[in-house]
């Protein structure tokens, strides 16, 4: 079951493939281009320009080369190290993730280069991708590349979700919140994204750098008080925060804006299209099959605790059927201890010392970017049997949960999902197994897929 698990996320996981949805969604014949289902007449251009950021953007940049050739004028490209391509067109910058670096500053001011090159008989095509908030680094002006990498460490490990994060990222930027589309304005831009937070809001998919930012600098503020950050906090960063509170900074340019009158932007892929990939997969390993939510966020204990109330509940109608149920979404963690690992090995391991041993259940959990946190592993996959097996090799789970080290319980006591980085970003899945279930619960109503 274990085997059959990891089959049915990498199912999920080839259905969001970058190459695979940009074929769906950019075409060209002769000298109509459509992109998602608009045409645009290429004569129409004087330079078509080609801008991508995030862990999927090789791949997306690489297929949009295949599509529109010589006709592209230049572009580039930042995304994670070792998620590169042979590019013929387009110039490519490999960066920091999650925590930006030199690469990633150097990357985006090319980006910028071009966009202010661009003008009003100009084409651009954004190809946006989860991670492209960290990858796109910059930082106001008395600032240091070091405050923006203490301040994004802060970020990530306090326990804040995505939406808090980049309400502050926003708020200490020059490209993200919109602003990547005012410096763009006025030519022509599309811009295909590839979502990678609950929801699929784009004024926070990559800190939303082509949409009106709804955030302000008062939104950042209350993310910095409410996990007490303001002693540990670079100082540079709380006073430009400060500055934009006073109204000495101004505000990201909000919906309406006229800068978005020649925007378009469309989401190409997301978790929901993931899952639907996976239970196709299970469905065809006799799985009686339920997607159950694509929102899963909020501390890791309370999503595991919905995710076993949720098994708990579930009763199939024929009772003899194995189960298969699917969640999508992205926990957070509040990091405790100096250990090693990434969300999806906390939540495994967590779920690991909840599940009954005499109950047959199996749940994988695992980032679609094939990387959980600075690890090498995607995730682990447990069972019943994981912690009486931990027992037996003398290890107590306990203390790597509180150590926050779940990385070296599963390299230690088996269950990593190692898939390689797949250039690809759409959250998190978590794959459930039931082999057999106690009749006369309540049916959990989740969207079965037949």
């Amino acid at each position: 079951m274990r085997k059959k698990a990891e089959e049915i996320f990498l199912a999920g996981v080839e259905s969001v493939l970058p190459e695979k949805l940009i074929q769906r969604q950019i075409k060209r014949d002769g000298d109509i281009l459509q992109i998602a289902g608009k045409s645009y007449p290429l004569s129409r251009f004087r330079h078509i320009y080609v801008l991508a950021a995030g862990k999927a953007a090789a791949l997306m940049a690489k297929e949009t080369e295949r599509i529109l050739g010589d006709k592209i004028t230049g572009g580039h490209v930042v995304t994670k190290y070792g998620h590169e391509t042979n590019l013929k067109y387009l110039k490519l910058t490999e960066a920091g993730h999650p925590i930006p670096d030199a690469e990633g500053v150097k990357g985006t001011r090319k980006m910028l280069d071009i966009a202010r090159q661009s003008g009003e008989e100009d084409l651009v095509v954004c190809l946006i991708s989860g991670g492209a908030s960290a990858l796109m680094a910059d930082f106001p002006e008395g600032t240091t590349l070091d405050d923006l990498r203490h301040a994004n460490e802060l970020l990530v490990k306090c326990g804040a979700d995505i939406t808090e994060i980049n309400a502050v990222r926003k708020h200490l930027s020059n490209v993200k919140g919109g602003q990547l589309a005012k410096t763009l304005y006025p030519a022509t831009t599309v811009c295909l994204i590839l979502s990678d937070v609950t929801g699929d809001r784009l004024d926070v998919i990559a800190s939303g750098p082509t949409f009106g930012d709804t955030s302000t600098f008062a939104d950042a503020w209350a993310v910095i008080e409410k996990y007490s950050l303001e002693n540990s906090f670079p100082p540079p960063m709380l006073n430009h925060l400060k500055k934009g509170l006073t109204g000495l900074i101004p505000e990201t340019p909000k919906p309406g804006n006229a800068i978005f009158r020649n925007v378009q932007n469309y989401i190409i892929g997301n978790n929901l299209l993931a899952l639907e990939g996976a239970s196709r997969k299970a469905h065809g390993f006799g799985f009686k099959t339920h997607i159950v939510t694509d929102k899963l966020k909020g501390d890791y204990t309370n999503v595991a605790d919905f995710i076993l109330k949720t098994i708990e509940n579930y009763q199939q109608a024929s009772g003899k059927k194995p189960v298969c149920l699917l969640f999508g979404g992205e926990p957070t963690v509040k990091v405790s201890g100096n250990g090693s690992g990434g969300r999806n090995q906390h939540l495994a391991l967590y779920l690991s010392t909840k599940i009954d041993h005499e109950k047959q259940i199996t749940i994988l959990c695992a980032g679609t970017d094939g990387t959980d946190g600075p690890t090498d592993a995607a995730g682990a996959v447990v069972d019943n049997e994981t912690i009486a097996i931990a027992v037996k090799k003398n290890i107590n789970p306990r203390v790597f949960l509180q150590n926050s080290d779940s990385y070296h319980f599963f390299q230690q006591a088996g269950g990593h999902i190692i898939t390689g980085n797949t250039r690809t970003n759409v959250m998190d899945m978590v794959v459930v197994v039931i082999e057999h279930l106690k009749s006369g619960h309540q049916a959990y109503p989740g969207v079965e897929v037949t």
